[in-house]
């Protein structure tokens, strides 16, 4: 059984909501309440069993209403320019909340980084302890002398 992914069948419900909302909104544009509750079904299953859900999924779902983001039916999207990067602005058409994504071929999400893949963390080198410095004081500060407290208490 190795090799196998955890939760596979609460996977396939997610991934089953999602296209089924798809296929709703493609079969009549008008019918978002009910895309809205699959795609709500489907935030609410991954929330209770703690499953990520990939970032090409989160991307296209409101996370202020659940509606499904598709561009110019249910959301507009915009490219903007903001201190020489560039953005991709969805506006969602039923709650107007937006979200920004940064527009550039070079940029990888973490989840999609070497260094985030279990794989290749097993690394030979042990990680190396801390070098053992001392604490000095320098000399432009005066050194604080901490005298014992003697106990008068009878």
């Amino acid at each position: 059984m190795a090799g196998q992914v955890k939760d596979r069948e609460a996977f396939q419900r997610l991934s089953f909501l999602y296209q089924a909302a798809h296929c709703v909104l493609a079969q009549d544009p008008e019918n978002q309440a009910l895309a809205r509750f699959y795609c709500h079904t489907e935030r609410t299953i991954a929330k209770r069993l703690v499953l990520r859900r990939d970032p090409s999924v989160k991307r296209t779902l409101c996370r202020g209403c659940c509606s499904l983001l598709i561009p110019g039916l249910t959301c507009t999207q915009r490219q903007r320019r903001c201190k020489a990067q560039r953005w991709t602005v969805q506006t969602c058409l039923t709650c107007q909340r937006s979200q920004r994504f940064l527009n550039d071929p070079r940029h990888l999400l973490w989840g999609d980084r070497p260094e985030a893949q279990l794989g290749s963390q097993a690394d030979p080198k042990p990680p190396q302890p801390l070098p053992n410095t001392t604490h000095r004081i320098p000399a432009h500060l005066p050194e604080e002398k901490v005298q014992p407290q003697s106990s008068n208490r009878q």
